[in-house]
């Protein structure tokens, strides 16, 4: 796969429309050793996220519900955190042999970590299109969410230009990042002092 900012977009967008037909996880299309099945699985996650967050916050949830969706969120969390991580080292390996200019700049943003937010932007593309299209709104609704979805477009455009200027500048070795892992510590019993202690 040539990494190119288009062919994200579109996993992502077919990923998301993929979900929403049987709102479940669809059939990863990709070999699993590819970045493909990476991006496509971490916007499966995305999405699964996504409708948990809508859902944690029904002012009728019950207080039961409440926690174990607290607790799933958690878990997306992590899983999402774990795949961006495989991305940066697949990445990685793409530029390895690149030799690094002596001027080179170091890039704050990982391109994974760039694409990360390329996959939720899809998500709340879609679903501010969705908005455009209700029946059941007046037409400031509609106009308002309008507005919205131009700028959320617009943003695509420019985080479409940011990776693929990233990659450009990482092929050429005139930037380069540093994979700083994000050592979460809310999940782990040895670090978070909620667990441990409890444990004790």
């Amino acid at each position: 796969m040539k990494l190119e900012s288009a062919k994200v977009v579109e996993i992502f967008k077919n990923s998301v429309t993929d979900w929403h037909k049987e709102e479940a996880l669809s059939p990863n299309p990709f070999p699993q050793s590819s970045l493909e099945f990476l991006f496509y699985q971490k916007n499966q996650i995305d999405t699964i996220q996504w409708h948990v967050e809508d859902e944690i916050r029904r002012p009728d949830l019950p207080d039961k519900e409440l926690v174990q969706f607290k607790r799933k969120i958690d878990a997306l969390n992590q899983e999402r955190t774990d795949l961006v991580e495989q991305i940066d080292d697949q990445i990685s390996a793409m530029y390895k042999s690149v030799e690094r200019k002596p001027n080179a700049r170091m890039n704050s943003e990982t391109p994974a970590w760039l694409i990360d937010r390329m996959s939720i932007l899809e998500l709340k593309i879609y679903h501010m299109k969705e908005q455009t299209e209700r029946k059941d709104v007046s037409p400031e609704h509609i106009q308002t969410c309008q507005n919205k979805l131009n700028v959320l477009l617009e943003q695509r455009t420019d985080l479409s230009k940011c990776l693929d200027e990233l990659l450009d500048d990482l092929s050429k070795g005139d930037k380069f990042y540093k994979v700083y892992r994000q050592m979460k510590m809310y999940n782990d019993k040895n670090l978070n002092p909620s667990l441990y202690t409890k444990q004790a």
